[in-house]
């Protein structure tokens, strides 16, 4: 089922909200401190290219540099891809089909908004990391 789930999301959404990461990875990589941004834009586009099966868990190793992070990427990134999210998801619980892809997008939202501190793992597999 989450293969169906993720060919229809792709489809849909999933291409273009992980375009959107993409090119604001690029645009965070110009400068040499953006490169952390960077590399958290890429981390989670791939996540909104193929979400099902996955979960995000929070890192409780995570410390203050991760909440500095969070801030700026907030601030830089977090809230117009936030904004897509919200938009897409809306957009998508229209119909009904579209409903489970749509509640998935609203679940995309926190993480696109604070990404620092947090980890993409499997659905299976939640608790192994810890």
């Amino acid at each position: 089922m989450k293969t169906i789930l993720n060919v229809i999301w792709l489809i849909l959404c999933g291409f273009w909200m992980f375009l959107g990461y993409m090119v604001a990875g690029l645009l965070l990589c110009i400068t040499i401190i953006g490169i952390p941004f960077a590399l958290a834009a890429f981390r989670i586009g791939v996540y909104a290219l193929w979400p099902f099966g996955y979960t995000v868990i929070d890192r409780y190793d995570a410390g203050a540099p991760s909440c500095v992070g969070n801030v700026l990427w907030l601030v830089l990134a977090g809230w117009w891809l936030a904004l897509g999210h919200i938009v897409t998801g809306l957009a998508l619980c229209i119909t009904i089909i579209g409903i489970p892809l749509g509640i998935a997008n609203f679940k995309l939202i926190p993480v696109s908004l604070m990404p620092f501190g947090k980890e993409i793992v499997p659905a299976d597999q939640p608790f192994a990391v810890r």
